[in-house]
């Protein structure tokens, strides 16, 4: 299963409930979940899934506390195999990139201020995160400077999946 983490987070926001509407807020403002709500969301949705089927995590853990909690939550599933892919890219291309993704699909959370918000939210928080999981999982770090199609490829050849 493949959790793109804004995808799913994008849906939920626009379900008519109390999480959808708080989800909703949150994103269009440009802030994080809270580990709290982030996790509620994860166990509903993990609980769902076949205890046997592997899940690809896109954009969750942000966070040490995260990563510890959502190994935990996987542990107890029964699920112990862990790899983390990095993917990594200068600072200056992510912006332009989500500045590109911004007048492409009119995304309101992808505004110049709101995206130096999620760096300086990356740069605090998953930076140390990432330094966690090079000890507590597999880790592949990732070029992705290359045009998007390259980094699929370099992402597929360093997971075998070519």
């Amino acid at each position: 299963f493949y959790w793109e983490n804004g995808a799913i987070l994008r849906q939920i926001s626009k379900e008519e409930t109390p999480t959808g509407k708080q989800v909703k807020s949150l994103i269009d403002n440009g802030i994080l979940l809270t580990d709290d709500l982030m996790f509620q969301v994860a166990q509903e949705k993990l609980e769902s899934l076949p205890k046997n089927q592997g899940v690809i995590f896109d954009g969750l853990p942000r966070r040490t506390a995260q990563a510890e909690r959502l190994m935990a939550m996987l542990k107890m599933q029964g699920r112990i195999n862990f790899l983390t892919l990095l993917i990594d890219l200068p600072k200056d291309e992510c912006v332009k990139r989500m500045l590109h993704r911004a007048e492409i699909e009119g995304r309101a959370d992808d505004t110049m201020e709101k995206i130096e918000l999620r760096l300086n939210q990356y740069e605090h928080d998953t930076v140390p995160m990432i330094d966690y999981l090079k000890l507590n999982s597999k880790f592949l770090a990732i070029d992705g400077s290359p045009a998007v199609e390259k980094v699929t490829e370099n992402i597929n050849s360093a997971l075998s999946l070519t």
